[in-house]
């Protein structure tokens, strides 16, 4: 990597990831490492200009205090500290505690004055960087890549085509939870406009008989994940000369909500804590420090189209965490089936292009409800409709009441085994943007 970078040594703090992404509004490169990192391992890393340790007033994990290698302070770096005041440092940011405006000038202070870090972190740099390191991981072997047709896995995509032409395959696995037209999309645009190598897999009773009868989330995902890198070696040993390496649309947020050495986990991600642990492959995963908006600047920066960059996210196990609970495929069904229809008034409003995503959700119970003038015993489907910049946070967006009239009329009527229609006003925190 090219880019100067500014390394961030975390204590724990919930602000992590603000640290970072200020520092890359900036244009320098940041990245975030466990505060138990020996010195030559961060003498290893490229281009380091400076350091942050990154904690607050009670630097204690799981009941155990924690703090940086002493070592680090002598490993020939400049030392800032955020919450965390150690005499070694350049720069202690509790001086500024609570001036958002003098930690920020503080923060620039530290990363062009003391660090002498330039500011070339840019797409386009980062795109290259990402190209030369793929090529040397990959060399001349095949890379098997799951095309789901998610931002995520179209960026990787594009990005590992530019990187490695014909060896890359890409596998789009139908595993029935996915939203309605959803997969014929992908084969229209990967295989018959992007000229993509696709093979395509149709694994819907597979995936929803391993599935039935399982109620808890992080089951579900563990099974969804594992399932899936059982098809790709299954697809693998069917290409002649074998594969070796599996690429993935991994970003940072994916690994951060999974858990890591001081952040408790908030919800495993197929691609992190679902995958198994005999996995056959070795992983390629060039978007994984990236937040959300700057995978979509990378799509931008590829020459992805617009529609395809700015669609809104799918989970990689689907609907199988919007249909809450054990998966029945009639419930699924009608969760496939309203998602159309909000999908479909959401771009008739315009809303498709000011909310960054939205969707419904079946629950796995039943209310009483009046339909054709008789008792009914059905679900609800909820809706939710979420903006944010980077997945960290996400705020309610707030939809006019006709239009929400409108959708709750169509689902009503339109959709089997529904009786009422519920909207989700819950932000994040303290909700998850997914309800599994």
């Amino acid at each position: 990597m090219k880019q100067d970078m500014i390394v961030i040594l975390d204590l724990g703090s919930h602000e992590n990831t603000v640290v970072a992404r200020a520092i890359r509004a900036l244009g320098v490169y940041s990245e975030i490492y466990p505060h138990d990192i020996t010195a030559n391992e961060l003498k290893a890393l490229p281009n380091v200009k400076g350091i942050i340790i990154n904690g607050g007033p009670n630097n204690v994990i799981d009941g155990v205090a924690i703090d940086v290698l002493p070592e680090i302070y002598d490993a020939g770096f400049p030392v800032m500290a955020a919450g965390h005041d150690k005499a070694l440092c350049e720069v202690k940011l509790a001086q500024f505690a609570n001036d958002e405006d003098a930690i920020k000038d503080a923060v620039k202070g530290f990363v062009f004055d003391t660090c002498k870090a330039e500011a070339n972190w840019n797409m386009k740099n980062f795109v290259a960087d990402q190209i030369e390191l793929v090529r040397r991981q990959v060399g001349d072997k095949k890379v098997l890549l799951a095309l789901s047709g998610g931002v995520d896995s179209s960026v990787v995509a594009a990005l590992l085509l530019k990187a490695i032409g014909d060896n890359l395959v890409c596998v789009h696995v139908n595993h029935g939870l996915m939203r309605k037209g959803e997969s014929e999309n992908v084969i229209e645009v990967f295989k018959n406009q992007l000229n993509a190598n696709l093979v395509y897999v149709d694994a819907t009773d597979r995936f929803l008989g391993l599935l039935e009868g399982v109620a808890d989330p992080e089951q579900k995902r563990k099974i969804i994940g594992g399932e899936f890198i059982r098809v790709f070696e299954e697809e693998a040993r069917k290409l002649a000369g074998g594969i070796d390496f599996l690429g993935q649309g991994t970003i940072y947020p994916d690994i951060v909500e999974s858990g890591t050495k001081t952040a408790k986990m908030v919800k495993s991600h197929h691609n992190v804590g679902g995958l198994p642990e005999d996995l056959q492959f070795e992983l390629v995963e060039p978007l994984k420090q990236l937040f959300k908006d700057e995978v979509r600047a990378c799509g931008v920066e590829l020459g992805l189209p617009y529609e395809m960059v700015y669609r809104q996210p799918f989970p990689g196990p689907g609907l199988g965490v919007r249909c809450l609970g054990a998966i029945t495929r009639d419930r699924l069904e009608a969760l496939r089936e309203s998602d159309a229809i909000l999908r479909e008034e959401f771009a008739n409003a315009g809303l498709d292009k000011k909310v960054w995503q939205y969707f419904t959700v079946v629950p796995d119970f039943k209310s009483v409800g009046v339909k054709d003038n008789a008792r009914s015993y059905d679900w609800p489907v909820i809706i939710r409709a979420v903006n944010t910049v980077d997945a960290m946070t996400a705020t309610i967006e707030q939809i006019e009441w006709p239009i929400l009239l409108k959708i709750t009329d169509r689902i009503l009527k339109e959709v089997p085994g529904i009786n009422r229609v519920c909207y989700d006003m819950s932000p994040k925190p303290s909700a998850t943007i997914e309800w599994e």
